[in-house]
C-alpha cells in the first residue's frame, strides 16, 4: 500500500502557500489595508485546510483503532506510535491556538476575538507576546517545535518525504542563500509583524503540523501492510514542489510510481525523452516564459514475468510575472476626466486569468495594465477583481478609490532655448524681448513630475504701467497676445516688468479655472 499526501494537496492548497509567501515579502512595504485583507484571506484559507486535514487525520485515526481492533498483534505497534503522534499534535496545535488568542487580545483588549481582529495592523501586540522578557512565548513556540519535529521526523524512512517535513517543521531563520541568520527564529519570525501576519504565520504553522501528522498516520497505517506482498493496482503520479512559479525561477516535479518494487527504477519519459537516470526522477528546468503549460509522459517497469508495464501521466504548471497587489500608480487616488494607470495582479494567477470592473467610471486592458477614468468628482470608485482559479471563478479582492478634481495648472510661456529645445517661462526672472515677442501667447499645464496634463488657455490680460505708473489691461486673443499686447510689449525697455493676470483654462474634465498671474521681467 503507498500513498503520497503532498501529491493530494488541492491546487488551492499550494496556491494558498505561495499567497503566503508573497504576502509576508510585501510587509517590507507600508502596511496597507490591502495587505492586511490579504493576509486575512490567507488566513481563512489556511483555517479551512487545516480543518480538512484534521477530518482526513481523524479517519485515519478511524482506521488504525480499527485494524488494532481486528489484529492488535500485527497493528498494536503502529497503533501505539500514533497514538502518541495524536496526543503530541493536538498539544501544540492547541498551544499555537492559545498564542493566537493572546495576541489578539493584546491588540484589542479582553474582549478580543481571533475570528473577528479589530486592530490587525498593530506593529506591537505580536512582539510583546512573543518577544518581550516578561512573556517568552517565541522561544518557547520555538521548542516546541523543534521537539515535535524531532520526534515525528525519525518515523519517515522516504528520505524526500522526510526532507520536506523537517523543512516545513523547524524553526530555523535562514537568508536567501540557506545560511542561517544571526537573529533567532521567533526574532525574524514575530518582530515589527502585525497582528494580522502573526496570526496568518500561526496558522500555517498549524496546516504544517496537520500535514506532518497526515503523512506519518499514512506510514504508520501503511507499515501494518509492510511485507506483504499484494499490489493489485499501479499508478503513476507527479509530485510538484509547486504548480504555481515565478518567471525565472525553477520548476520542480518528483514523478515516481506507486506500490514500486525498490531493487528496480522505472523508466521514465518526459514526452518520447528518457529522463536521464541520475536524475532519481527529479524532473527541473528553467521557467523563461509565462503561462500555463502542460507535459506528458509515462513510466516503463518490468513486470514479474519479464513483460514492461507502461504508466501514463499528465501534469501543468503555470508561470507567472512577480507581483503582488492592486494600486494606483499616482498618489492612490484617481483623477476625474483624464486616463488613470492601473496596476492588477492575483499572486499565483497570470494576468490573462484576471477580469477586474469598476463602479462610477470605465475600467478597461492597456497591454499588461488597466486604464481606470471615473465619471466625476464626489464619489468614490470600487474595482473588483475576478480571478479563474483552476476553472473557478472567484472574488479575490474590492478596492475603494478616492476620485478628486485635476490641481490647477500653471500658466506659462513657451520658448526654445540656444539647442532647439522647448522651455517653459512662468516668471519671475528676466526674460529676453526676442524670445517674449517669438512667444504666441501663453499655454497651461501640470507638470509637477507626476501628472503632465495639458490644459486650453481661453482668455488672459496684460497690465504694463506707463511712464506715469497707470496700469494700461490688454486683453487677449485667445491663447493668443492681441495686437495690442504686441504692441504695449514692443515699447517696453531692458528691466521693464508687466504682468499676465486673469488666465482663466479648461481641462479635461471640463472644469473652467482661474489661474495664478505672471510676472514677466523683460530683459
Amino acid at each position: 500500500m503507498a500513498s503520497n499526501n503532498y501529491s493530494n494537496m488541492t491546487p488551492r492548497q499550494k496556491m494558498i502557500n505561495l499567497m503566503y509567501i508573497v504576502l509576508t515579502a510585501m510587509l517590507a512595504l507600508n502596511v496597507s489595508t490591502d495587505v492586511l485583507n490579504g493576509f486575512r484571506q490567507v488566513e481563512d484559507s489556511l483555517a479551512r485546510s487545516t480543518e480538512n486535514a484534521s477530518e482526513q487525520n481523524r479517519t485515519l485515526y478511524g482506521e488504525l483503532s480499527e485494524y488494532n481492533r481486528t489484529n492488535p498483534e500485527k497493528s498494536g505497534e503502529w497503533y501505539s506510535k500514533a497514538t502518541d503522534v495524536r496526543k503530541r499534535t493536538e498539544a501544540l496545535v492547541s498551544y499555537i491556538d492559545s498564542l493566537k488568542l493572546l495576541i489578539v487580545q493584546q491588540a484589542d483588549g479582553r474582549d478580543g476575538d481571533v475570528n473577528n481582529i479589530k486592530r490587525m495592523d498593530d506593529l506591537e501586540a505580536a512582539s510583546h507576546i512573543m518577544l518581550s522578557p516578561a512573556k517568552g512565548q517565541g522561544e518557547k513556540l520555538r521548542t516546541s517545535l523543534t521537539n515535535y519535529a524531532d520526534f515525528v521526523t525519525p518515523m519517515v524512512n522516504d528520505s524526500i518525504k522526510r526532507k520536506i517535513i523537517s523543512d516545513y517543521l523547524y524553526p530555523v531563520a535562514l537568508n536567501k542563500d540557506g545560511i542561517i541568520k544571526k537573529k533567532t527564529w521567533e526574532e525574524e519570525t514575530f518582530e515589527g509583524m502585525p497582528v494580522a501576519a502573526a496570526i496568518t504565520v500561526l496558522t500555517k504553522l498549524q496546516s504544517d503540523i496537520r500535514y506532518a501528522e497526515s503523512e506519518i498516520l499514512h506510514i504508520l497505517r501503511n507499515n501494518i501492510d509492510e511485507g506483504d506482498v499484494r499490489v493489485n493496482r499501479m499508478d503513476a503520479y507527479v509530485i510538484p514542489v509547486s504548480k504555481t512559479v515565478m518567471r525565472g525561477s525553477s520548476y520542480s516535479a518528483n514523478i515516481v510510481l506507486a506500490a514500486i518494487d525498490t531493487t528496480q527504477a522505472p523508466t521514465i519519459y518526459i514526452g518520447d525523452k528518457e529522463l536521464p537516470k541520475e536524475a532519481n526522477g527529479l524532473y527541473e528546468f528553467v521557467c523563461n516564459q509565462t503561462g500555463v503549460f502542460d507535459y506528458t509522459g509515462y513510466l516503463e517497469v518490468a513486470a514479474g514475468d519479464g513483460s514492461i508495464l507502461r504508466h501514463d501521466f499528465t501534469s501543468s504548471y503555470t508561470v507567472i510575472e512577480p507581483s503582488a497587489t492592486v494600486s494606483a500608480t499616482m498618489m492612490n487616488v484617481l483623477y476625474a476626466g483624464i486616463d488613470n494607470p492601473i496596476s492588477i495582479s492575483v499572486p499565483g494567477i497570470p494576468n490573462n486569468a484576471i477580469s477586474a470592473t469598476m463602479s462610477n467610471g470605465t475600467l478597461t486592458r492597456s497591454g499588461n495594465g488597466w486604464i481606470a477614468r471615473p465619471k466625476g468628482v464626489g464619489s468614490d470608485v470600487t474595482i473588483s477583481v475576478t480571478a479563474n482559479m483552476e476553472g473557478r471563478i472567484q472574488t479575490v479582492s474590492q478596492n475603494v478609490f478616492r476620485v478628486r478634481q485635476l490641481p490647477d495648472p500653471m500658466p506659462f510661456i513657451a520658448y526654445k532655448d540656444d539647442k532647439g529645445n522647448v522651455q517653459r517661462y512662468k516668471g519671475g526672472k528676466p526674460f529676453s524681448k526676442g524670445l517674449l515677442l517669438k512667444a504666441p501667447g501663453i499655454e497651461a499645464a501640470i507638470d509637477d513630475g507626476l501628472l503632465n496634463i495639458s490644459f486650453k488657455v481661453l482668455s488672459f490680460e496684460t497690465v504694463i504701467f506707463d511712464s506715469m505708473g497707470n496700469a494700461i489691461p490688454e486683453v487677449s486673443d485667445g491663447a493668443n497676445f492681441s495686437e495690442r499686447q504686441k504692441t504695449a510689449i514692443k515699447r517696453l525697455s531692458r528691466g521693464k516688468r508687466f504682468y499676465i493676470s486673469r488666465v482663466k483654462a479648461i481641462g479635461p474634465d471640463g472644469i473652467e479655472r482661474n489661474l495664478s498671474p505672471i510676472e514677466v521681467i523683460v530683459n
